[in-house]
């Protein structure tokens, strides 16, 4: 596949998506959202896959967010359907049953951070500073950063973030809980690498079913998610993938996992 305004690569398991605008610092135009959705949906495809890894180009941002530029002289149809054009991408992440893995090297600011906050595991550098500056322009997160951001930090620290459009640093960010870890940015890129290697080595089936869980969850009940959970566990129970990991533990060896 060729892609214009993205990087995607594919190795040992693992699909990388690079947002590549960097003169633009990876701000997410129609194009570039465009791009990123035929990639997840190829990903979608590929049975080799098993984790994805998004990041950005350059040093200095994952992505500032929607193109502001774009915004002068938006209407209230424009801004809606700007607003749905960014949601359909955060919702095509979450919902990949696959895990995804943003790697902040950067700047993630608005739709940026809503973009890393819709993936699974967030792992910046320490030079990297994130915020929902939305208001600065007078506008409100609108890819659902008002609600994933609430569910991650809390209510009180997520109205603290977006009624100021104040920035964080990367160890702020580990603090609230909003990333997994923040690292040295010289130990950046091997930090993720592994962590994606960790993943890619788990059973499919099961990451699959854990990630759907977790995020059905955290909206419904306590009684009806442990219920979905009985129904995970019937799922999983059936895998050739788990018999390999019994066998594997009883012979004190690594499972070889294939998504059965």
């Amino acid at each position: 596949m060729e892609f214009k305004y993205i990087i995607y690569e594919k190795s040992e398991g693992i699909a990388t998506i690079t947002l590549n605008r960097p003169e633009a610092l990876n701000a997410l135009s129609k194009e570039v959202i465009d791009e990123v959705l035929q990639a997840l949906e190829d990903v979608r495809n590929d049975e080799n896959i098993r984790v994805v890894v998004i990041t950005g180009a350059g040093e200095k941002a994952f992505s500032a967010g929607a193109d502001i530029k774009a915004m002068k002289g938006m209407t209230a149809l424009k801004a809606r359907e700007l607003s749905a054009m960014g949601g359909r991408l955060c919702d095509a992440i979450e919902n990949l049953e696959k895990p995804v893995i943003a790697a902040i090297n950067g700047f993630a600011l608005g739709g940026g951070l809503e973009l890393a906050m819709a993936c699974d595991i967030r792992i910046a550098s320490e030079n990297a500073r994130m915020g929902q500056t939305e208001i600065n322009i007078g506008l409100i997160p609108g890819w659902g950063g008002t609600q994933r951001l609430t569910k991650l930090i809390g209510m009180t620290k997520a109205k603290e973030l977006v009624f100021t459009g104040k920035m964080i640093d990367a160890k702020t960010a580990e603090q609230l809980g909003l990333i997994n870890m923040a690292v040295p940015p010289e130990k950046f890129k091997e930090a993720v690498r592994q962590f994606a290697a960790e993943l890619a080595s788990r059973a499919p089936v099961a990451l699959k079913v854990a990630k759907a869980l977790i995020n059905k969850g955290a909206y419904i009940s306590l009684d009806s998610a442990v219920a979905l959970e009985r129904e995970g566990i019937g799922v999983v129970g059936s895998t050739e993938d788990l018999q390999e990991g019994v066998s594997a533990f009883m012979e004190k060896r690594k499972p070889v996992f294939k998504g059965r």
